[in-house]
């Protein structure tokens, strides 16, 4: 019998508490440990979850021998370091997307996780869930692909702080913010991951005061078709996703979390569903896939899916950079 995961948390905000409860249902982790600015901010957040460890300190979280893995999902320019703090202290890590601001950062960490004997995951959730992976199997039977259209434009609350002034962490190139880095990332793996790495690829935007994207339009460029992909924070969008083949189209209701999937025929019309009914907790498919990695390193299947995990992710990354790089987005910690 396999025994739980130790977890720790960095970040205690909305997304860790989905997390930690999707990995509680797993039955696969237990809470053990909250890294924080703030103790009383640990010990708020880990208390309902049984947690004993709380601390201020990173280097301390990081040499505690009670802690396994730790998921991080602080500001996205802290990635890299605590990331790295963690891995040379033996941990395993998992870092919500984006996973590093740059090749430089990614490349760099990787090198850590193998010098130390660790696993590194980017918190793609999406490409985990069984509904992307029908999308996949479906792309390669579709036949002569003409393109596709992806969507994930969402007004963020925190442009209101912008709009008055001030510069929320994810809207800072401080903290590697703007669209691009937190929406941008789903649909760009969802490309990447069903279509392979773009010739080229441009990006359109448009820049907000703070100096980040707000929103803009992605053009991936392959040989034989393109890809749309239109990405925001400053404003909503209702669109579906397609895939457009020359006999059939593939209709889903989003690129970051597909509950619907339908394939419809150029010359009937006639829709067929294909989706799965999808888990309560969107993050459960995940820690799954991170807990069977971690608890059965010898198992040549679930390394190779660890090893497809870190191209995919070592690729979407390159892409963000060079839409980033298109765009004149200069983060800071591109200058490190």
């Amino acid at each position: 019998m396999v025994r739980l995961l130790n977890l720790g948390i960095i970040g205690t905000n909305w997304i860790t508490n989905q997390f930690v409860d999707a990995a509680i249902a797993t039955q696969e982790y237990q809470l053990v440990g909250v890294y924080s600015r703030s103790i009383e901010k640990a010990k708020a957040f880990g208390a309902p979850y049984q947690a004993t460890v709380f601390e201020t300190s990173l280097e301390a979280f990081a040499s505690n021998s009670a802690i396994d893995v730790v998921y991080i999902a602080s500001p996205n320019s802290m990635h890299y370091e605590q990331a790295v703090t963690l891995m040379k202290a033996g941990k395993h890590v998992i870092v919500e997307k984006p996973i590093f601001s740059n090749p430089r950062e990614w490349t760099s960490a990787i090198k850590v996780a193998e010098e130390n004997k660790v696993f590194i995951f980017e918190a793609a959730r999406h490409v985990h869930e069984e509904n992307f992976k029908t999308v996949r199997e479906e792309v390669k039977s579709i036949g002569s692909l003409q393109g596709a259209t992806f969507t994930y434009m969402k007004y963020s609350s925190r442009y209101d702080a912008v709009l008055n002034g001030e510069e929320p962490n994810i809207f800072s190139l401080n903290y590697s913010g703007g669209a691009l880095a937190d929406l941008g990332v789903y649909p760009l793996y969802a490309a990447i991951a069903w279509f392979g790495m773009p010739e080229k690829s441009h990006y359109f935007c448009t820049k907000i005061v703070t100096g980040v994207d707000g929103k803009g339009t992605i053009i991936l460029r392959y040989k034989e078709f393109d890809v749309t992909i239109l990405v925001g924070k400053i404003v909503n969008s209702y669109l579906p996703a397609e895939i457009y083949g020359l006999n059939k189209t593939l209709s889903m209701d989003s690129i970051e979390s597909i509950t619907t999937i339908e394939v419809i025929d150029r010359k009937t019309k006639l829709k067929e569903s294909i989706a799965e009914k999808t888990a309560a907790n969107p993050m459960m498919d995940e820690a799954k896939a991170f807990a069977a990695v971690i608890n059965f390193p010898e198992d040549t299947a679930k390394q190779k899916d660890y090893n497809e995990w870190l191209k995919l992710s070592e690729q979407v990354n390159q892409v963000m950079t060079d839409l980033r790089k298109d765009a004149g987005i200069i983060f800071a910690a591109d200058k490190e």
